[in-house]
């Protein structure tokens, strides 16, 4: 599961709809609908939000409108739309590792959006409008993987 930090414009085509189907399981999780990945790491930060679903809504809404400027067709009837902007914080150190991350993964996948993104300074990589960036390394709850 990767619920990314980034602003959900970065990604490529299978990324875009990888992360709709994810944020819809961490949905469940968060409602208590399925047994696994209740205790998954990336869950932690919609845990520690005062209204969890709110958040995940909020965070998938951001999905919804990234998917609906490229014309792909996302069930707004799977979430509720919520504009929650700036309310989570995520470190400036997060958002860069989660941009090379991405930028491994769509080098493989797309080269077209790679060549897009392989420019962008990762030192102004824009967050999900949902997260507030605050100076820091890469957030306790990350498994590393690079």
């Amino acid at each position: 599961m990767r619920l990314w930090s980034i602003h959900p414009k970065y990604l490529d085509c299978k990324g875009l709809v990888a992360v709709w189907r994810e944020g819809l399981l961490a949905k469940k999780a968060l409602e208590g609908k399925v047994k696994g990945y209740v205790n998954h790491p990336q869950l932690f930060r919609f845990k520690c939000y005062g209204r969890p679903l709110d958040l995940i809504d909020a965070y998938l809404f951001q999905i919804y409108l990234e998917a609906k400027e490229r014309d792909y067709y996302f069930d707004l009837s799977k979430i509720r739309g919520i504009e929650l902007l700036g309310v989570v914080t995520v470190t400036d150190g997060q958002l860069r590792y989660e941009f090379i991350h991405l930028l491994k993964k769509v080098e493989r996948r797309d080269r077209k959006k790679f060549d897009d993104l392989k420019n962008v300074d990762v030192r102004k990589v824009e967050p999900n409008p949902i997260f507030k960036v605050i100076n820091g390394d890469i957030e306790s709850w990350e498994r590393r993987s690079l």
